[in-house]
């Protein structure tokens, strides 16, 4: 795994620091994200994609400069096909994004474990999508009941994933 510097601080000290936050401005990602990328911590500011079974706009997102940012991509939680591959995520760590979080499925695992940015999501499937160019980009999105909005920003490490509606540390 390859470290990454734009994400120097835990989460569980990000969570001792703002456990006592009940504004709604930091929140707790469940733990169902597992790591499938080749950088394990990472963060950043985030932007947002909003499909379903289809990666068009994922794709489109990824080959523009992501200048350090985490994608974020509420895929409806869908276990059918696969929102990001070997070859989105080697566009993304071409083009500067620190990570993605899937809601969502992957696939190409060891090709995502050999590229050099931070990738989450709920588990594998081999199944790519449809390309209908269906879906929303820069929009709020929900995902797994915890609100996400463009700007915000997402840490994340081995021990979970938090977000905050401002940088922390």
């Amino acid at each position: 795994m390859h470290p990454s510097p734009a994400a120097p601080l835990g989460t569980c000290d990000l969570c001792d620091a703002h456990k006592g936050d009940d504004s709604g401005a930091f929140r707790v990602l469940p733990p169902v994200f597992p790591s499938f990328g080749g950088v394990a911590a990472f963060g950043g500011p985030v932007a947002t994609v909003k499909c379903f079974e289809d990666n068009s706009l994922v794709k489109a997102a990824v080959e523009t400069p992501g200048g350090g940012r985490v994608l974020v991509v509420d895929g409806g939680g869908s276990l059918r096909r696969a929102l990001v591959g070997g070859n989105l995520a080697a566009s993304a760590a071409r083009n500067g994004w620190a990570g993605l979080v899937v809601n969502g499925c992957v696939r190409d695992a060891a090709e995502l474990a050999a590229t050099p940015v931070g990738i989450r999501a709920l588990a594998l499937v081999p199944l790519p999508t449809e390309k209908r160019g269906e879906g929303q980009a820069d929009v709020a999105v929900l995902i797994q009941g915890v609100p996400v909005r463009p700007g915000d920003w997402l840490y994340a490490d081995a021990d979970g994933i938090v977000v905050s509606d401002r940088a922390l540390g």
